[in-house]
């Protein structure tokens, strides 16, 4: 088992160090001048050649390239062009953040798809089968700002239920978790857990509909083991897979979150890369894409060694 998790973590290394020059290839290509930001427009040519020489952007691209890669070694991601704060505070607050809107809506999202799934799976071809399948579907096809909007019109607006954006009365800052602060985050967490919800219903229905066509469940039957002991026996031979797929949707939730954060001003990783895109803050782009990417190869590595920890039939040499 030793050897197999160093082999993994062996792999995870070049695959890293190919994201960080994806990262850092992407950004520059992008068009736009970083130091418009900061630059006023009537600035002198001698000031923007001293940003320019502050922020490196005079050096070579793999010498900004090799520079970059190693202050982030040692955790420093560079100072934010448009706020001149460390990046990598930035990062991190809004990672906090996110993680705790991900986390929140890759566990309802779990809930109701495993609970859809295991219906629809054990009722194949009738109609809760259908209906479950068809809420998968709207599920997966229902774009995220538009769900998120309308949830707002109609518990912000309409029924005055839920506040319609930020985190809480004191800001992220401030957060404990009390119904005040809760309440913020159960409609950008509901809007989030609507993709996730119908990619596991569908994983987890084909995972029971395959392991109740399998010779092993009709001996159980023949047996006279009860509906509880073959329920038993599905949930374990699909409790792999299912993990599996919730811990990739709560990585892409972490990297994919830019518009329910925008529409619901959530202070996370997505509301803080639309500030630095539009801002052309090169050094928090850089950052916020690096921390996420590198999250979310981490993630696959949790994920793949627990998927091999509890299925046998994977082999850990």
């Amino acid at each position: 088992m030793f050897s197999f998790l160093l082999r993994r973590l062996v792999y995870t290394l070049p695959i890293m160090v190919g994201v960080a020059l994806v990262c850092f290839s992407l950004v520059h290509l992008a068009p736009g001048d970083p130091l418009m930001a900061i630059l006023p427009p009537d600035a002198s040519q001698d000031l923007r050649d001293q940003l320019i020489e502050l922020y490196g952007f005079n050096r070579s691209y793999p010498e900004q390239f090799f520079h970059w890669v190693w202050r982030a070694i040692q955790g420093d991601l560079g100072t934010s062009i448009a706020t001149n704060r460390p990046v990598t505070d930035e990062v991190i607050k809004a990672v906090g953040n996110t993680l705790r809107l991900a986390v929140f809506a890759t566990i309802i999202g779990f809930i109701f798809g495993s609970l859809f799934g295991f219906v629809a799976g054990y009722f194949q071809n009738s109609w809760i089968d259908k209906a479950a399948s068809l809420t998968s579907v709207l599920g997966v096809s229902v774009p995220h700002y538009w769900l998120g909007m309308v949830l707002v019109i109609i518990f912000s607006s309409t029924l005055m239920m839920l506040p319609p954006s930020g985190a809480g009365p004191g800001g992220s800052a401030d957060w404990v978790w009390d119904w005040e602060h809760m309440k913020h985050l159960i409609l950008p967490a509901v809007t989030m857990s609507v993709i996730p919800m119908g990619i596991i219903a569908r994983t987890v229905r084909a995972l029971v509909a395959d392991i109740l066509a399998q010779e092993f469940i009709v001996g159980l039957r023949a047996k006279g083991m009860t509906n509880v002991g073959i329920f038993m026996h599905v949930v374990k031979n699909s409790a792999p897979t299912a993990l599996a797929v919730m811990g990739l949707q709560l990585g892409y939730l972490l990297g994919g979150s830019i518009l329910i954060e925008t529409v619901f001003s959530w202070p996370g990783t997505g509301f803080l890369l639309n500030a630095a895109i539009f801002q052309r803050d090169l050094p928090l782009l850089q950052g916020t894409i690096l921390v996420l990417a590198m999250f979310f190869v981490v993630l696959n590595m949790i994920v793949d060694v627990i998927q091999t920890l509890l299925d046998p039939r994977i082999a850990r040499s």
